[in-house]
């Protein structure tokens, strides 16, 4: 519980601080590196977003969940890097209370999001290349199941973020007001809470390595269950097809993961610390990295869409390299 003053000043406003040890003289850099890391993720993800809206051959349900992961990652980037390139371009790092605790649940909503999205995408995988399931896949993951199941990844992830918003919106907020942080988050507005938020804090806590860890437990027992699967097949090049495949999916999965697993274990190594300005660098890294990163993954390592965007540019040099057609006028006049 808290106890505070019934007539305590309440904090209606909220000062992004960013990287405290930070100098003056590197906040343009700062800011530009962001704003292209903005820019590059935006056009990767809605380029990957057109490719898919534009072939109906990649309409099929593991480009639905590609698709669902770049809406997200735009989300994500959206809502976390404006006010960080503000804050270091012009010196712009206020928010509003409630600005702040709706930036705080869509940070969360789309971690959750993304959480839940990839363990679709492993159910996706274990069907398709399970011995027991493959023939079985077509039936099971229609196009309009799996748009059912990430419409579901939607919406359920609004649940853990918005409790934690709401408890947020009980407590009494009446001392400092610097968010030492990129963005607002359950663990850079704790702190600033007046009175002792613990419990608050171990729910929050508790949800976020649930949200976390529970979809992960079962996408580690789904590659393992797929290795085992790829093992057995007979076909060399089935293998190497298939675990190509997989890899892609694999590779995506890693990126979200294992820099989460890094920053939450540290609390754990007595001997290994943190500064905030490396605990904000490493946050922005997994936070940030892999909506960059995807596109390029998916364009490099899907036959699929390397194919069409190859097909789009000998298309391109053929429309340049195509002769013009001169039509010559002949006028024909009469002999006196």
């Amino acid at each position: 519980m808290f106890q505070v003053d019934k007539n305590y000043t309440r904090v209606w406003e909220f000062y992004i601080v960013g990287f405290p040890g930070l100098t003056s003289e590197y906040f343009h850099l700062v800011a530009w590196f962001f704003f292209f890391l903005y820019v590059t993720t935006i056009v990767g993800n809605l380029l990957l977003i057109i490719v898919f809206a534009l072939e109906h051959s990649l309409q099929k349900p593991m480009y639905i969940i590609m698709v669902s992961v770049a809406l997200s990652d735009i989300g994500f980037t959206t809502v976390a890097l404006p006010k960080l390139i503000a804050r270091y371009w012009w010196n712009d790092g206020s928010l509003g209370f409630h600005t702040c605790l709706f930036q705080e649940h869509m940070i969360h909503y789309f971690g959750s999001l993304n959480s839940l999205i990839l363990l679709t995408m492993a159910l996706d995988r274990y069907v398709a290349i399970s011995s027991l399931s493959l023939l079985r896949y077509s039936v099971v993951m229609t196009k309009q199941n799996m748009t059912g199941m990430i419409l579901f990844c939607w919406v359920v992830a609004h649940i853990f973020p918005g409790i934690s918003t709401i408890n947020f919106t009980m407590m009494p907020f009446c001392g400092p007001n610097k968010i030492v942080h990129a963005f607002c988050d359950t663990m850079s507005l704790t702190p600033l809470v007046c009175g002792d938020p613990s419990q608050q804090f171990s729910s929050a806590y508790a949800a976020a390595m649930f949200i976390l860890y529970v979809p992960l437990a079962f996408i580690i027992f789904s590659y393992i269950c797929i290795i085992i699967s790829i093992l057995r097949m007979a076909s060399g090049q089935g293998r190497m097809k298939t675990f190509s495949t997989c890899a892609t999916q694999g590779c995506i999965i890693s990126i979200y993961y294992i820099p989460h697993f890094f920053v939450y274990s540290t609390p754990y190594f007595p001997n290994l610390t943190m500064t905030p300005d490396k605990r904000i660098a490493t946050t922005l890294f997994y936070s940030l990295f892999p909506p960059l990163i995807n596109p390029f993954i998916y364009c490099l390592r899907t036959n699929e869409i390397k194919n069409i965007f190859r097909r789009w540019i000998q298309k391109q040099q053929a429309y340049k390299t195509r002769p013009n057609c001169c039509c010559h006028h002949v006028t024909l006049t009469r002999d006196p």
